[in-house]
């Protein structure tokens, strides 16, 4: 049964419902839903009406591929009319791949959904799983947020701006480079001017994704690995480049693979491997070697966004060109150019 006042609860694996097994923590099919019940119950009438959907079988997000990502957006969009605001419960080692996916998956989706989990499953004493899940559930039940975000601790972050920042913490999200949408404290605080509208109608884009990569630069690194990586089926390579965008100019080899690469259709988008910050074309001639080896830059976008968005606009089929332009462009509030 449906009802178009209450929330969609999508779980699909992650620490929040997994149980200890002889070879540590794993997803169990059925083991969140008695502890999802008794929350919702127990709250008197707090919290929104649910209805609880998993993933059979359900996944640890280490596991998760290109194609999990187009399945949630699937179910969700397919079950967008019947619900009111949606919770993805997903494991934290690829949440924010998941998160940024699901935001050029879902374009005008005009809905919330939230995506939490938590670092301590549900079935322990003290379990942030319990705060995360009531904060998502009151999150999606208004209509106020109508865009995918990342919920976890005290604040809820734009899906496509979070990033992953400590692996035992309970605040292990951030979005260093745009402010959070809004504070979890005694009540919930929106920053309004920051929410993101629906424009057009709602659509679904889950379909073939782009055969997609991504390297991090350093000191030595081989123009071979990056001739290695960039051979068929690749489509599209994310450069995490130091500062605002620079790489090793004086190394010719890395800027004939860079160029070969995007002479074969390669798209080639630039990010920075710092926290904070953006990649600046022109500030540096470093970077405006890559540039002109063909890579386009790709601002303050988080690697995570980059890599799902790239991905996204490949599987469309659009050119290479035009998805080059458009990678340098916001389409889901991933990025903003500098003035």
């Amino acid at each position: 049964m449906t009802d178009a006042t209450r929330v969609l609860v999508l779980s699909t694996g992650g620490t929040i419902g997994m149980v200890q097994t002889a070879d540590g923590y794993a997803p169990v099919a059925g083991a969140l839903a008695p502890y999802v019940a008794w929350i919702v119950e127990s709250s008197r009438g707090e919290l929104p009406a649910i209805e609880l959907l998993e993933l059979d079988p359900p996944i640890d997000s280490a596991n998760a591929t290109a194609q999990d990502w187009c399945t949630i957006a699937r179910i969700l969009y397919e079950r967008r009319d019947a619900y009111r605001g949606f919770v993805v419960l997903h494991g934290t080692d690829t949440m924010a791949y998941t998160a940024s996916a699901l935001s050029f998956l879902l374009p005008s989706f005009g809905k919330p959904v939230v995506v939490t989990g938590s670092q301590i499953p549900i079935s322990r004493t003290r379990s942030d799983g319990r705060q995360n899940l009531i904060g998502a559930l009151q999150v999606a039940a208004r209509p106020d947020l109508p865009e995918v975000t990342l919920l976890f601790g005290e604040v809820l972050l734009r899906g496509n701006r979070a990033m992953k920042v400590d692996a035992s913490g309970l605040d292990a999200f951030a979005s260093p480079r745009f402010p959070p949408l809004a504070d979890l404290g005694i009540d919930i605080v929106v920053q309004h001017q920051l929410v993101r509208r629906s424009h057009g109608e709602p659509r679904l884009t889950a379909g073939r994704l782009g055969e997609v990569a991504a390297v991090r630069l350093f000191p030595g690194f081989s123009a071979s690995i990056l001739a290695n990586v960039c051979r068929p089926p690749l489509q599209g390579l994310v450069i995490e480049a130091y500062g605002a965008g620079n790489g090793p100019a004086n190394d010719l080899d890395f800027l004939a693979a860079v160029e070969a690469a995007t002479a074969q259709g390669i798209v080639v988008v630039v990010v920075t491997q710092c926290v904070r910050g953006s990649v600046q074309p022109g500030a540096y001639a470093t970077g405006s070697a890559l540039m002109r080896a063909g890579a386009v830059p790709g601002y303050d976008m988080t690697s995570e966004a980059a890599l799902t968005k790239l991905a996204v606009l490949l599987g469309q089929g659009h050119d290479p060109a035009t998805v080059a332009e458009m990678m340098q462009h916001d389409v889901a509030g991933e990025l903003t150019r500098p003035a």
